[in-house]
């Protein structure tokens, strides 16, 4: 038994930290856990007969990227001094990232808590452990950069030739030489190059959308077994298929970017779309596609033409709507559209279709209401003069859009409920 290794420490409890990087690896890498379950006899010989055993990390990095319940709840109870010897099979168990294992050699230092590998023991109140596992939290972290630059980096030149192949698209298979190929099935072919028709023909992703949907028509879908199924269309799905650069016949990569972002502690990762410009790799003409380079890129001039405005989605484009972007309906969640109707477009009326809109939804008895304003800034004006309340879209509409919510209105359905003669609302329920 070693000399640092005190009575004192074998009178408090020792605790095995056990951890996988992935769920591969906890499914897979078998032998690698029963090695670490089975330093709880190295712990036994050293002396300690009240063992823990911390699992809850298996398949979760210790990068320092994710939150680790199993470590936090191991550096809660050092910290209480309830814990002789916290053992790991190797010391880069414990943490990855130069945060999180300083914190773990600080607290086992104040607490005088040793920590254990396979082949040492480690009192982190000697100057010579301390400066050994900082060394040893350093390698590790760099190990663990180094391993990963040289993945990222072999990707990456894989990808400027045009062989990294990581998802087909639908149409589209992976070929034995390291490119796409269509998908023999003349039926899926035939759904793609439909979507590409149409869009020359209607100008519009929607109006394709509903063309498809008008006709009944259903579009593949890949599974992750690699079957096709076919599936009613969205427009998702439509939009996707047209500005996909695979279909014009050019290898396409680095299109997106991974970001990572911290809200009180924790860390979200996020994707990010790139310009153009920033891709890694975009070579035309590196395969057949459904179209042509040209016919993609007019494609894509032609979508850009029929964007309105750029502003982020439910602000405010114009018109004297003043509640565009706020109101949301009870029934489906999603934002009330926009429409000025009458002679002189001035008469205001928040729709719920959105439904319809993106994937063509469509109930038995189409309940899709419309909500007209009349003398709008008015009503609005004397309704918030009236109340305590400081400000009207974050204050005063969701109240009474919620208070009035399991209410059915006289004239419509149960979306809004009362809210409409609140304000002084003409409801109207279209049956189409």
């Amino acid at each position: 038994m070693s000399d640092k290794i005190k009575p004192h420490h074998l009178e408090r409890k020792a605790i095995l930290y056990v951890r996988q990087s992935s769920a591969y690896q906890v499914s897979h890498n078998l032998e690698s856990q029963k090695l670490q379950y089975a330093m709880q006899e190295r712990l036994q010989q050293l002396g300690w007969r009240e063992i823990e055993v911390v699992d809850e990390d298996l398949g979760r990095s210790a990068a320092g990227t994710v939150t680790r319940a199993g470590f936090e709840r191991m550096v809660a109870q050092v910290c209480l001094g309830k814990v002789g010897a916290v053992a790991a099979r190797e010391v880069s168990r414990f943490a990855r990232n130069s945060r999180e294992w300083q914190q773990l050699v600080e607290v086992c230092r104040i607490v005088d808590t040793l920590l254990i590998d396979q082949e040492t023991v480690y009192s982190p109140r000697q100057s010579n452990d301390r400066l050994l596992l900082g060394l040893k939290g350093s390698l590790n972290e760099y190990e663990l950069d180094l391993l990963r630059q040289r993945s990222v980096e072999a990707r990456r030149e894989k990808a400027r030739r045009g062989e990294l192949l990581v998802i087909a698209p639908v149409g589209y298979l992976k070929g034995e030489e390291q490119h796409w190929e269509k998908d023999p099935d003349r039926r899926v072919q035939e759904a793609v190059l439909l979507v590409f028709r149409k869009f020359l023909e209607l100008g519009t992703v929607r109006q394709t959308l509903l063309w498809f949907l008008e006709h009944g028509l259903q579009f593949p879908v890949y599974t992750r077994q690699g079957e096709t199924c076919w599936k009613r269309p969205s427009y998702a799905t439509i939009y996707r298929i047209l500005t996909n650069p695979i279909y014009g016949g050019a290898y396409a990569y680095g299109k997106t970017e991974h970001t990572l972002r911290y809200e009180n502690g924790e860390p979200h990762r996020g994707i990010q779309r790139k310009p153009k410009e920033q891709w890694l790799a975009l070579l035309p003409n590196s395969h057949e596609g459904y179209v042509s380079w040209e016919q993609y890129q007019q494609i894509q001039q032609t979508i850009a033409e029929n964007v309105r405005g750029s502003g982020p989605s439910g602000a405010v484009q114009g018109g004297a709507a003043l509640l565009a972007g706020l109101l949301r309906c009870r029934r489906c969640g999603r934002k009330l559209t926009v429409l000025y109707t009458g002679n002189h477009h001035d008469v205001l009326r928040y729709v719920c279709h959105r439904g319809w809109l993106d994937s063509g939804h469509i109930l038995k008895e189409r309940a899709a209401f419309q909500v007209t304003f009349v003398n709008c800034d008015d009503v609005i004006q004397e309704f918030t003069a009236a109340t305590p309340y400081p400000t009207l879209g974050n204050s005063i509409l969701p109240r009474t859009f919620e208070r009035g919510a399991g209410r059915t209105h006289s004239q419509g359905s149960n979306c809004c409920g009362d809210f409409p003669s609140i304000l002084g609302i003409t409801w109207h329920h279209d049956q189409r």
